[in-house]
């Protein structure tokens, strides 16, 4: 096995206009296991009733904090990736989709089984988007275009190299597009660093587009508080680099849904245990789980990711609100390791 050196880290890769991932654990998806996942494996996700999943998976209507927060990190779960975070006066989204499918079309694809628990015009002011790939279900063109009307250019998207075009042409105009390890702000005098670190994915829109654009997490770095989004992503090694270069972080959002079947998966989407190392390797004090209880995209039960992510930290002797689920809609508070003075 080659030496892992954990201060060198690893650059994007482009062939040929396309970008490729540079870690041993990626395998591109065989069409093979494609057909396979899409027409022989059994889906194990028996969504219930509406009756049902009110009980089991209830949605709440968010309070945002609104004007100065109280110190700390607030972290409002909106669904699926989406996150509405507030940290050191900055508020941002992480992948919006407010729509009820993730999908080109509005009548055809996956659609949500647990609505949105706010609109677009419910949201407090923003400053900044974050995207961490370009699949339908992370970045949503209705979602883009109703944020830009409510916010226009006073609001800032930090979008992956390839991406600005298509922000472009949606009619967005206030676009930052970075490599991996580049970082930026909301404006000069913002010290709140958005980097855009790697992550193991892939990004396709259209038949033709595969891996044209970059794909990857964010490190959101301020003077008290670090946030770090991991987008979409199968394990790699990179998870240390980020938690050796920008950990410890006090809040981590890591997906822990739509990961079965394993062989067709397993390079594109994390499983709960695999979610809890990267709570691990990036130092994380605190996670809070993504991507899962929305759509359902993958064959796993729709209750497997929470129950499993609680194994998981049982097996790993770790206490259950290190790494934790909200409630769609819900707020949760985050003390910021440099703003409170004991430890």
């Amino acid at each position: 096995m080659a030496h892992h050196n954990i201060n060198v880290v690893q650059q994007s890769v482009r062939e040929k206009g396309r970008f490729l991932n540079p870690w041993p654990t990626w395998k591109t998806p065989k069409f093979r296991d494609s057909l396979h996942f899409l027409f022989v494996d059994e889906n194990k996700s028996n969504i219930p009733s509406k009756e049902e999943l009110d009980k089991v998976l209830p949605i709440q209507k968010p309070k945002f904090i609104i004007g100065p927060s109280d110190g700390g990190i607030h972290v409002t779960w909106l669904g699926h990736s989406t996150t509405l975070v507030q940290l050191d006066n900055v508020t941002f989204l992480t992948d919006p989709i407010f729509s009820e499918r993730a999908s080109p079309f509005q009548f055809f694809g996956p659609k949500r089984y647990r609505s949105c628990p706010c609109t677009i015009s419910e949201l407090p002011s923003i400053d900044a988007v974050v995207i961490s790939h370009n699949h339908y279900d992370h970045l949503d063109y209705n979602s883009v275009q109703s944020l830009n009307s409510r916010f226009g250019n006073k609001l800032r998207w930090f979008v992956p190299l390839g991406l600005a075009q298509w922000m472009k042409d949606s009619g967005v105009q206030n676009i930052v597009e970075l490599d991996w390890w580049e970082s930026s702000s909301i404006s000069t005098n913002s010290d709140v660093s958005f980097v855009f670190t790697p992550a193991q994915h892939w990004c396709k829109r259209t038949l033709t587009d595969d891996n044209r654009v970059l794909w990857g997490s964010w490190s959101i770095i301020g003077p008290k508080s670090r946030f770090f989004f991991a987008g979409d992503t199968g394990y790699c090694r990179v998870f240390e680099q980020i938690g050796h270069k920008y950990g410890p972080f006090d809040v981590a959002a890591i997906p822990i849904g739509a990961y079965e079947p394993r062989c067709f998966m397993k390079p594109q989407h994390i499983n709960p245990s695999e979610a809890v190392r990267i709570h691990q390797d990036i130092c994380s004090r605190s996670s809070v789980a993504i991507h899962w209880g929305t759509f359902a995209l993958a064959h796993e039960h729709y209750l497997d990711p929470p129950k499993k992510l609680k194994e998981t930290l049982k097996d790993l002797n770790l206490p259950e609100e290190a790494f934790s689920t909200l409630i769609h809609g819900e707020t949760k508070h985050f003390q910021s390791s440099t703003s409170t003075t004991s430890t």
